[in-house]
């Protein structure tokens, strides 16, 4: 099964930069052919252009991310994203908020659905931020989290967490 392990987020936004630091340490170690690990930051519709390209077809996409998830930070969620379009209003939102430059891992996925580029089995794991205001380094309860993320987002590139764990939101705290 050909996989995607992306990270979304703005970099040099403390922990909003999760998604991009986590996607940087996991390049550095040796992937399947059938997984690649890419910074999807760089907007939704050449992400678009990118998995139409590529080929074959990615089948499972692993998205790391910072999200609120109204959970004490710090904390990792994680879980099976639904892919339920949104009615075309919201959906029109996102592309405007894409195209101005929002680096946004909803807008992300509700477009990539919309230009029916996602794959079919997508995985979110989120973390609840400290801090969100400019710096160049994860706070340290994000940073603890960190081989947490790195060891899910292996597990679940590599099909190595069942469908029934990973239906249901999940979380771990720091």
């Amino acid at each position: 099964m050909r996989a995607i392990i992306g990270g979304v987020g703005y970099i040099n936004l403390s922990d909003s930069s999760v998604g991009p630091i986590a996607v940087d340490a996991l390049k550095n170690e040796p992937w399947p052919e059938h997984v690649k690990v890419d910074d999807l930051s760089y907007g939704p519709i050449s992400v678009v252009h990118n998995f139409v390209e590529a080929s074959p077809r990615y089948e499972r996409m692993i998205l790391i991310t910072a999200a609120d998830f109204g959970a004490k930070p710090p904390a990792l969620r994680w879980h099976r994203w639904p892919a339920i379009l949104p009615n075309p209003e919201e959906v029109q939102a996102r592309v405007v908020e894409a195209a101005t430059g929002v680096i946004d891992w909803k807008n992300l996925l509700v477009i990539l659905q919309q230009f029916e580029v996602l794959p079919g089995e997508v995985y979110v794991l989120a973390v609840q931020p400290v801090k969100t205001d400019f710096g160049m380094n994860l706070s340290p309860g994000v940073a603890a989290l960190l081989p947490e993320i790195l060891r899910m987002a292996r597990e679940l590139a590599l099909g190595n967490i069942s469908e029934t764990n990973a239906t249901q939101p999940s979380a771990v705290q720091a």
